[in-house]
């Protein structure tokens, strides 16, 4: 094979394996933004037998925004990550008791200052880890919606924003999985975590918590089918293995909210689903800010 064929293949590998790597984990994931689903990227030439990588701005940290996606596999709960990468500000959502040593040590390693520790909701499949995360990294606030009943330094109603450097999250009510339910949106309104609210293909349940399908309908297509179709959404569980949707997604191809109101409020009201598991210990534990026991 001539110089420049080996020159060209080894470009071509050296795009390709972090590619494969970027499709195929699963805890800590760069997923990949709109533009780029399906080609996965833009390849353009540095120099020859070279090739380079062109993300979105909000996925680059060379643009600003450090952002990971990390899984907690007893509850199935993804914790996000997000942070400027000039004041290395952070902000982490849904953190998990049992993976905080793991969390911890990923704002250590990027050097980053977690600021903010906040939950979507009051859960109840798994204890915060929000309490344990002041402990560990002095300087750390929680945050969850006034409207949950919980203890935590910051409590937030609709439009109120955390701020984290040059970005911002912005608080939206969308009730209905439980009273305190809230939407947190970057402030380019490119990506969305939705909590409970809206899963990928599915929705939380309402049969409990202060639960009401009329009002999560209401919530998911008022607060969040208004969003840009484009907006990715990331919710705070996947039983499937999917990582990311996107709004229009959703509003297209949800099993469930894609009914009339009058047929959601049905299939909701017959789901008949098993309590779950740590109800009894998280919930409590979540209204003190998950310290109970630590």
């Amino acid at each position: 094979m001539r110089l420049s064929g080996l020159r060209r293949l080894k470009g071509v590998l050296a795009w390709a394996s972090p590619l494969a790597l970027a499709r195929h984990s699963h805890g800590s994931v760069a997923v990949l933004p709109r533009s780029h689903l399906g080609s996965a990227s833009v390849l353009q030439p540095r120099q020859e037998g070279v090739w380079s990588r062109n993300y979105s701005i909000r996925m680059d940290q060379r643009e600003g925004l450090i952002f990971r996606q990390l899984f907690e596999s007893k509850s199935s709960t993804y914790t996000y990550l997000l942070a400027d990468t000039n004041t290395r500000q952070a902000v982490l959502v849904d953190p998990v008791l049992d993976t905080v040593e793991r969390d911890a040590k990923l704002i250590q390693d990027l050097d980053l200052e977690l600021i903010i520790a906040v939950n979507t909701h009051c859960h109840a499949d798994h204890i915060t880890g929000t309490g344990l995360l002041k402990k560990k990294l002095p300087g750390c606030r929680s945050a969850i919606s006034k409207d949950s009943g919980a203890i935590a330094d910051i409590h937030l109603q609709e439009g109120d924003t955390l701020t984290f450097g040059k970005y911002s999250l912005q608080a939206l009510s969308t009730p209905g999985h439980t009273d305190g339910c809230m939407t947190f949106v970057l402030n380019d309104k490119s990506m969305a975590f939705t909590g409970d609210a809206l899963l990928i293909r599915g929705c939380g349940r309402t049969d409990f918590q202060q639960g009401c399908a009329k009002k999560l309908y209401k919530a998911v297509h008022e607060k969040i089918f208004t969003l840009p179709k484009e907006c990715l959404v990331y919710p705070a569980h996947d039983y499937t293995g999917q990582t990311v949707s996107t709004v229009d997604e959703e509003h297209r191809l949800n099993p469930r909210l894609t009914k009339s109101l009058e047929e959601f409020v049905k299939i909701m009201n017959n789901l008949n689903l098993p309590k779950p598991a740590q109800i009894d210990v998280a919930v409590p534990a979540n209204l003190v800010c998950g310290i109970q026991g630590v």
